[in-house]
């Protein structure tokens, strides 16, 4: 895997909202793992509005989401999971290391990486790859 492959995000957008369902097909991607902190809440801590509907919209369309967090106060994952339609998530997950993406994995049940997207607003915790 080049260096290129390992740092660079796939595709670069917005809001976490402006992923759709068609992106998704397009891309072959069955299931998001996604952070919390300013990618489902905004810098001030307020989960963004909309956000349910997006949970929602997509599990409609048989994608799968988990969350996948460094935080280190499960409660805070934990209701936001609540909020999300008590969608899986991990807390405190030691990214980037590959611990809590295989756990997420495991959790998705999908083998073929590809199908994931690792969604988050830092390259070195959210995006970057390891081999």
């Amino acid at each position: 895997m080049s260096i290129k492959e390992k740092c660079y995000p796939n595709a670069r957008l917005n809001s976490v909202l402006d992923i759709t369902d068609s992106f998704l097909s397009e891309n072959n991607i069955k299931a998001i793992i996604t952070d919390v902190d300013n990618t489902l809440v905004d810098y001030e801590g307020n989960v963004l509005e909309g956000i349910t509907d997006w949970i929602s919209g997509l599990q409609k369309k048989g994608i799968k989401i988990c969350i996948l967090t460094n935080t280190k106060k499960p409660n805070k994952a934990k209701k936001m999971s609540k909020m999300l339609n008590d969608i899986p998530y991990i807390s405190f997950a030691k990214k980037p290391f590959k611990f809590g993406f295989k756990k997420a994995k495991k959790i998705l049940d999908l083998n073929n990486d590809k199908e994931i997207a690792v969604v988050g607003d830092q390259i070195m915790t959210d995006i970057l790859r390891s081999k």
